[in-house]
């Protein structure tokens, strides 16, 4: 399975999102530290979810990290996150 399907399954799974994008940004970073042929190694992801609700911007994230483990301990390099309630995504 590739990189960005896995880390989709786990996301869905995991947090049930409302709304979930996750770019393989990895070649906006060609000759950086990490990156490696054929991409893969450099997401960002724009998550949705009720299971943020109360939880502080650091918990939210450590929620995601949690899920991908596997992934940010081998094959992906950098992980930018947007983490946001049902109620934030409506206002915007």
């Amino acid at each position: 399975m590739q990189v960005r399907a896995t880390i989709e399954q786990k996301l869905s799974q995991g947090l049930s999102p409302t709304r979930l994008d996750v770019i393989d940004d990895s070649g906006r970073h060609v000759g950086h530290a990490g990156h490696k042929p054929g991409g893969e190694t450099h997401f960002r992801i724009e998550i949705v979810s009720p299971a943020f609700t109360g939880k502080s911007r650091i918990e939210r994230h450590r929620l995601v990290n949690a899920l991908l483990a596997d992934e940010l301990a081998g094959p992906v390099h950098a992980l930018q996150l947007a983490t946001l309630t049902p109620e934030e995504a409506a206002r915007g």
